[in-house]
């Protein structure tokens, strides 16, 4: 049968055409071998030049043919078969109008044209799809040759394919616009025609490089090709279904089909493909997409960019989407919330909104807010940034102002770290486009606030005053209506009106006081002739009824009538008022009527005050939402610098760029803010510690001024404020900041030109003034010494020339200036010049010796931190620092002798001489800072020197040795540097030096020995010496004299810990605990068996001794300095302290102790065992908040496994219900692991008879119920045999253990029934030391192991739990030995090891 009589058939598969079909069906009758391709290639060419696009009819079998052996055949074939077919359809495509047109066609050339275009189609569909195919594999291909994908796609197909696609698809959308439905019968196209042109589409948008900016122009194809079938072939059910499932399976796609389905919505009017989609997309349901990540993932990202693009369009479709805002997945319900906020953006932001929109708006922002509480933190995090975006663009109504600023400050507490990061950026937003002022201080509104609220509630009580004043006395109102009313009745009575029927209602139902109340009102309204009608009607029906029924006859009718309407008028009048006296709103009297029919023409100035009254409302309501937005600002500032010191780098940036914002709108608690991220300049995160110098940089470095000296002004001024009552620590943080700028030269000349004049009174200050410009000097001397070296002699005479009365914190500033003109690390024994010093005889010592000697003998409190300062600077710039600070304890000493000596008050001369109690004060604090500061100078610049002048020596030695000399010495500093010597001696100038601190410093000799005995005689009776400065300046002198000697210190010890034991005073245990801690650094082996003391101050009643304390053994134990045993229980205790600042250190140490090893877990075992002793523990509930903490640092599994198993084993040592309690809820916090179960499992007779315990049960279950959840499906049989072993147990009791016990195999184990007895509270054993002869020396450790009875004797009087790591610890803290057993020797310790704590 000829090709032009059959039909052609479009295949679902290429197979079908080779397969005999129904009647007149085409059928490929061969497919031809690849080595005949090329030639029926050209007879088809050539026969197409014959008969044009019908040659298709006869050929058809050869392009099948190319397309049967496409893989195998030559690139340049297949290139030339795309050429040609493009060439075909273009040329059919060409003749198709014409043909279109020509009503004279007959069936069989309507049929072979129609034939001939579906193959033609259908042939170069199947070409492009297999070049697409093939070009997709070899991008997956692995890269052998080192080629790219655009390289290799080229060497396979022989050209660039990429650049061929956008002309074919061209090329079928022109073939689809035109009027081609003709050709079918009943002009109706089949639709497997429409699904082979769009079906290439689809197939060409799976591929993921689609979506690459190179492919813009073959999606555009796509996109324009699809719109006319869209448009002309109603393809959009189709269309829809595939974007659905192209959603779901390809994550590329969704901004592809955004802008297809955006651009189909407005240039092809083809809006309701938006309807469809999202349709289908609000019938999936919520369950499924949940189980289906990557469709849900899909259609979110769809939705999201939709509403950016054709809001307006999809907000009509919204309805059908708000399921999936109660769905399980997250993604969906950001997409809704994203497509509101962007519906709110562009389409409901108008101020000019009709009601429906303006509810819609509503709504959606409605829906926002309840979705700042999601679940989900991903949505709380979404819905915070999305109201970001509104604010920004200042779309968010004022009315939701204080809602939404209520709930950026909720979610700061936000377990999220994003939430609580985009809660920052929400309420900065807010702050930078608030819509009431610059600055927003709560303090500065309250004023105004109330000014104006008064002002209102002034301006209400006078208009309410007017408004009563206008209510006329209804005598005045009848005397003003009364001509009007007589003239009217004489026409009435002169010419009498028509009878009319009298109103059914008159004569039947109305009575008399409805007909007065009708007159009245007539009257009111000035309706004179109806009111005097109804009058005359009254009177003759209602003649019974007052007052109808006193008319007089002997009066004229017009009198009669006149006195008849006086009396319904007043009367009315005079009753509604005593109904109403005050004249509410309520009122229905004549004068309420006439104000309500006259309210709308007022007078102008009663306008004008209702107009001024309205403006007052919106004044008072706009200062109340400024005052409450700033209350909120304030309540966020407290919250967000809590969040200073958060772990994460990027929420710390964001509250540092917070605190700046904040600080440029006036909130004063900005600056606490300001000063809390100081000792971030000290951070490790480079991110951290630039944005501290960028934040200072905005606040202070460009201030407002119209010169260079006026903002010079306002920087010092800024400054200024901040070294107001600052502590040390900031003021070391900004003198880093400042350090950085100066080095940087960002800070201007003319700021240190301004800080030298008002330093020197060039320019009016106050003395702070003055004070702060000194510190400021001396801050930048950090970064260029040259500031103040420079002008050494100019800060001497600011600071330290002779006055009356001498200012001490002047010159304690101007002394801590100069120290920055030297380097005051310790010296590198690289350094070949010597240190920078000054020479005695220089004015700078001459005016310090001066002004201290001097000072020595005034009552000034001022004077010990100065002469402090002094002497550090002293020993730190001059030329034998020792000689200068000799002759000022020389002075002062001196001074107190000759005032001791001349004491006026001594009138008995038989009576003990008496010496001012700040005398000596001051005279022990200064020998306690010369002995310190001397200690440091030989240790690091007499020792540092030393090393210099030996390296120096050394090196001139080595120039004039012989070569041979030299090689020997070579050979032995290779020797040294590889180990291969032995242990030598310390190096000789610290020997040295240790020579001379020991043997001289304190000889008898020696200034400060002279001091000695006078120290100790006051640190040995507090009784008689009780000054408190006294005590607390002879304990520090004494605990600066012990760093010197080892000897004076290990004879001192006793003294020191009787002090920091029994003192009465907080400040004098604080600062003995400070020294100790020195000590226990300086002389570890001394210090060493005092350490339970030290531990004791952890549990002092005053929080500042318990601070002190934290710190102070943070230090030791972190840097292992100190042996951590069962003692460290006491800072576990610190975790519940009352002080928030000592539970944050207490937490801080054990965050830090957690990352050495396993230190934590080596120490929990007895720390469990110390806080649950019914004697010396903690109750129930402080234990559980303790352990809850500590066990969140076990990790591990090993180390989980090994702590379940000892838990377990000491249910059978524990003796009290608290502690079986204690170690189930130890055993509950634990993440355990199925390992962890089996050793539960292993030991259940050890806890199983204490089941019977409802709370020790519950903790068990918990446990059942953590494993059950993330237990694989053969661990859960274990879970099951646990919790049934547990349920059995419970309800039965030990009964049941035994049985299951037999049941399973094994062995039964008898009950531990050991008596409980009284144990000795550690409480006791303190308060028995509280006497001076019961202080003793403690035993160092090695000798405590010598007295194995005492131990056994202690045990008989109380069962005790014994563990392995603190068996001496218990000695330590109770055992204390009388003075003749005190230890003349102690075994020297070393600085423990992180490696000691590894298990």
């Amino acid at each position: 049968m000829s090709p032009q009589l059959c039909e052609f058939h479009l295949p679902l598969s290429p197979e079908e055409l080779l397969k005999s079909g129904g009647v007149n069906q085409y059928v490929v009758q061969e497919v031809l071998p690849i080595r005949h391709l090329p030639s029926q290639l050209k007879a088809f060419q050539a026969a197409f030049r014959a008969q044009g696009p019908l040659a298709m009819l006869q050929h058809f079998d050869t392009i099948y043919s190319i397309l049967h052996h496409f893989r195998s055949i030559d690139p340049g074939l297949k290139e030339d078969t795309l050429e040609f077919l493009i060439k075909v359809v273009s040329r059919h495509s060409q003749e198709l109008p014409a043909i279109l047109d020509d009503a004279t066609l007959s069936v069989s050339d309507r049929n072979a044209h129609l034939n001939a275009l579906k193959m033609n189609c259908y042939a170069l569909i199947r070409l492009l799809e297999s070049f697409e195919t093939m070009t997709s594999q070899i991008g997956l291909d692995l890269d052998v040759g080192g080629k790219s994908k655009k390289g290799r796609a080229k060497a396979a197909l022989g050209f660039d394919w990429e650049e061929e696609r956008q002309p074919i698809l061209q090329l079928l959308t022109q073939l689809l616009q035109l009027d081609i439905r003709h050709l079918w019968s009943h002009s109706i196209i089949e639709e497997e025609f429409v699904s082979l042109v769009t079906g290439c589409c689809y197939r060409l948008l799976e591929n993921p490089t689609i979506s690459h900016q190179k492919n813009r122009p073959t999606r555009e194809a796509i996109t324009h090709l699809l719109g006319v079938a869209l448009m002309r072939y109603n393809h959009m059910l189709s269309a829809t279904v595939k974007i659905i499932q192209m959603l779901q399976h390809f994550e590329h796609l969704a901004s592809v089909l955004v802008t297809a389905v955006s651009l189909w919505a407005t240039d092809y009017g083809m809006k309701s493909i938006v309807g469809e989609i999202v349709r289908e997309i609000g019938q999936k349901c919520p369950q499924e997409l949940s189980r289906d990540p990557s469709g849900a993932k899909g259609f979110a990202a769809f939705l999201t960019e939709l509403a950016e693009r054709v809001p307006a369009i999809l907000m009509s479709n919204m309805c059908i989407l708000l399921d999936h805002l109660d769905g399980e997945n997250y993604m969906m319900r950001n997409a809704l919330l994203a497509a509101m906020a962007e519906m709110i953006l562009q389409v409901l932001n108008s101020d000019q909104l009709e009601e429906t929109a303006r509810c819609t708006r509503d709504q959606f922002l409605d829906t926002l807010q309840a979705h700042g509480h999601d679940v989900n933190s991903f949505v709380r995090s979404r819905v915070l940034q999305l109201f970001t975006r509104i604010v920004q663009q200042k779309a968010l109504p004022l009315t939701r102002f204080q809602t939404v600023v209520a709930l950026a400050v909720g979610r700061l507490s936000d377990k999220s770290v994003l939430v609580c990061k985009n809660a920052i950026q929400l309420l900065a937003t807010f702050l930078a486009n608030n819509p009431f002022s610059c600055k927003l201080s709560d303090t500065d509104l309250a004023g105004p606030l109330q000014k104006e609220t008064q002002k209102l509630q002034e301006m209400k009580a006078q208009r309410q005053t007017v408004v009563a004043s206008t209510v006329l006395d209804p005598e005045e109102e009848w005397t003003a209506m009364l001509p009007e009313l007589t003239s009217t009745l004489q026409q009435l009575l002169k010419f009498p009106q028509e009878e009319e029927e009298i109103p059914e209602e008159l004569a039947n139902t109305e009575t008399d006081e409805e007909v007065k109340g009708r007159i009245h009102q007539l009257l009111a309204k000035a309706s004179y002739k109806q009111a005097i009608i109804l009058a005359q009607k009254a009177t003759r029906h209602l003649q019974k009824s007052e007052p109808f029924s006193h008319m007089d006859p002997e009066e004229s009718e017009e009198t009669r009538f006149l006195n008849l309407l006086e009396n319904i008028f007043k009367g009315t009048a005079a009753s509604t008022q005593e109904k109403n006296p005050q004249g509410s709103a309520g009122n229905v009297g004549p004068a309420q009527v006439i104000c309500k029919d006259k309210s709308t023409v007022l007078p102008p100035r009663q306008s004008r005050e209702k107009d001024e009254l309205v403006k007052q409302e919106m004044l008072v309501q706009y200062l109340q939402d400024a005052y409450s937005f700033s209350l909120k600002i304030t309540e966020a500032i407290g919250i967000i610098s809590k969040m200073m010191y958060e772990n994460t780098t990027t929420v710390v940036q964001e509250v540092i760029e917070f605190f700046v914002l904040v600080s440029q709108f006036g909130v004063p608690q900005a600056l606490l803010g300001v000063r809390r991220m100081l000792p971030l300049i000290w951070s490790k995160e480079p991110g951290v510690r630039e944005a501290v110098l960028n934040a200072y940089r905005q606040l202070y470095l460009n201030p407002k001024g119209d010169s260079a000296r006026a903002k010079a002004q306002a920087l010092i001024q800024n400054l200024s404020l901040l070294l107001v009552d600052a502590s040390v620590g900031t003021i070391q943080c900004l003198e880093e900041i400042l350090c950085e700028f100066v080095q940087k030269d960002e800070l201007k000349p003319a700021v240190t030109q301004l800080l030298w004049e008002r330093a020197a009174e060039k320019v009016p200050c106050s003395a702070l003034e003055r004070c702060s410009s000194v510190m400021l000097l001396g801050m930048m001397a950090r970064g260029k010494p040259e500031i103040v070296g420079s002008n050494l002699d100019t800060l001497v005479n600011i600071g330290l020339d002779e006055k009356f009365p001498p200012d001490y914190r002047l010159a304690q500033q101007v002394c801590h200036a100069i120290a920055n003109i030297s380097d005051r690390r310790k010296p590198s024994l690289g350094t070949r010049h010597p240190p920078f010093r000054l020479p005695q005889e220089h004015r700078l010592f001459d005016q310090l010796q001066k002004m201290v000697t001097k000072g020595f003998v005034l009552p000034d409190p001022l004077w010990i931190p100065f002469k402090e300062v002094a002497v550090t600077l002293i020993y730190q710039l001059a030329e034998g620092p020792e000689v200068i600070c000799a002759q000022i304890l020389q002075g002062c000493a001196k001074q107190a002798l000759e005032k001791l000596e001349k004491d006026p008050s001594q009138e008995d001369p038989r009576e003990t001489p008496r010496l001012p109690t700040y005398l000596l004060m001051n005279l022990l604090s200064l020998a306690g800072d010369v002995a310190l500061q001397q200690l440091i100078h030989l240790e690091q610049a007499v020792s540092g020197e030393l090393c210099r002048r030996r390296v120096l020596q050394e090196e001139q030695e080595h120039k004039v040795k012989s070569p041979k000399e030299k090689n020997t010495s070579s050979e032995t500093t290779m020797e040294e540097e590889l180990g291969l010597v032995g242990a030598t001696a310390d190096d000789p100038e610290a020997e040295l030096i240790r020579n001379i601190c020991e043997l001289e410093l304190l000889d008898g000799k020696q200034v400060l020995a002279t001091i000695v005995p006078l120290l100790l005689k006051v640190c040995n009776n507090p009784g008689l010496y009780s000054n408190p400065d006294l005590s607390a300046a002879a304990s520090l002198a004494l605990g600066k004299f012990c760093m010197i000697s080892a000897t004076f210190c290990d004879s001192q010890l006793r003294l020191l810990f009787t002090m920091l034991e029994k003192s009465s005073l907080p400040t004098v245990r604080s600062n003995l605990m400070v020294v100790t801690g020195d000590l226990a650094i300086r002389f570890p082996n001394l210090v060493d068996p005092w350490t339970p003391h030290l531990y004791a101050r952890l549990r002092d009643p005053a929080h500042q001794v318990r601070k002190t304390a934290g710190l102070v053994m943070t230090h030791l134990i972190l840097k292992d300095m100190v042996k951590v045993k069962g003692q460290v229980s006491e800072m576990a205790v610190l975790l519940i302290d009352p002080e928030p600042q000592i539970s944050a250190l207490a937490k801080n140490f054990f965050n830090e102790l957690s990352h050495k090893g396993n230190a934590i877990y080596n120490l929990l075992p007895d720390i469990i065992s110390r806080l649950s002793d019914p004697e010396g523990g903690v109750e129930e509930e402080p234990f559980h908040t303790i352990m809850k903490q500590l066990l969140s640092y076990i990790t591990k599994d090993k180390q989980t496994e090994s702590l379940v198993e000892k838990l377990c084993q000491r249910f059978r040592t524990a003796r009290t219900e608290r502690q079986y309690r204690d170690l189930a809820y130890c055993v509950s916090q634990l993440p355990l692991t199925e390992r962890g179960l089996r050793k539960m499992l292993d030991n259940f007779d050890c806890f199983g008879d204490k089941l019977s315990d409802s709370s020790i049960f519950s903790a068990f279950l918990l446990v059942v119920g953590k494993l059950r959840r993330g237990a694989k499906p053969e661990g859960k049989a274990l879970v099951d045999e646990f919790e049934q072993k547990l349920r059995a147990c419970h309800t039965r009791g030990l009964d049941a253990v035994e049985e299951l016990e037999v049941a399973q195999g094994g062995s039964q184990r008898a009950p531990s029934t050991t008596k409980k007895q009284p144990a000795v509270s550690r409480q006791q054993h303190r308060a028995s030391a509280t006497t001076d002869n019961d202080f003793v020396t403690p035993e160092p450790r090695r000798n405590a192991r010598r007295y194995p009875n005492t131990q056994q004797r202690a045990s008989k009087k109380k069962p005790k739990i014994v563990f392995s790591s603190d068996e001496s610890s218990e000695e330590e803290l109770l055992a204390e030995m009388t003075e003749d057993e005190t230890p003349k020797k102690t075994t020297p310790i070393r600085r423990a090891s992180t490696r000691r704590h590894r298990s």
